[in-house]
C-alpha cells in the first residue's frame, strides 16, 4: 500500500526560511523521479523544482537560487528548502513521486503562507 505524508504548512515573514518534506513507502524510492508543485490562490499549478532518480534537478525560473530539492532514500523523503521567502511564495504545495511528468504518487498538499 503506497503512502505519502507531507510535513505541517507554515507561516511565515518574508526573508525566512523553511524546509517542506515528503515522506513515502510501499514503492521503490530510489527509482522514482520527483518534483514539488505548487498552486496559489486563482492561478494554474505551477512546477517548482524536480530530481529524477540520478539526482538531477531542475528549477523554475521563479525560484532558482532560493529553493533546493534533495532526497534522502535511506528515510525514503523529499525535501525542498524554500529560502528568502517572498509574498509570491504563497501557495498550497505538493510532493510529486514517480513516472514524470504525470506521477503517479501525490502528497495531500500543504499550504505555505508569507506575510510582507
Amino acid at each position: 500500500q503506497v503512502r505519502v505524508v507531507q510535513s505541517e504548512g507554515a507561516s511565515v515573514q518574508a526573508g525566512e526560511s523553511v524546509q517542506l518534506s515528503c515522506t513515502a513507502s510501499g514503492f521503490i524510492f530510489a527509482d522514482c523521479g520527483m518534483a514539488w508543485y505548487r498552486r496559489a490562490p486563482g492561478q494554474q499549478r505551477e512546477l517548482v523544482a524536480s530530481m529524477d532518480f540520478q539526482w538531477k534537478r531542475t528549477y523554475s525560473d521563479s525560484v532558482k537560487g532560493r529553493f533546493t530539492i534533495s532526497r534522502d532514500n535511506t528515510k525514503r523523503t523529499l525535501y525542498l528548502d524554500m529560502n528568502d521567502l517572498q509574498s509570491d511564495d504563497t501557495a498550497q504545495y505538493y510532493c510529486a513521486l514517480c513516472r514524470p511528468p504525470t506521477y503517479l504518487y501525490w502528497g495531500q498538499g500543504i499550504q505555505v503562507t508569507v506575510s510582507s
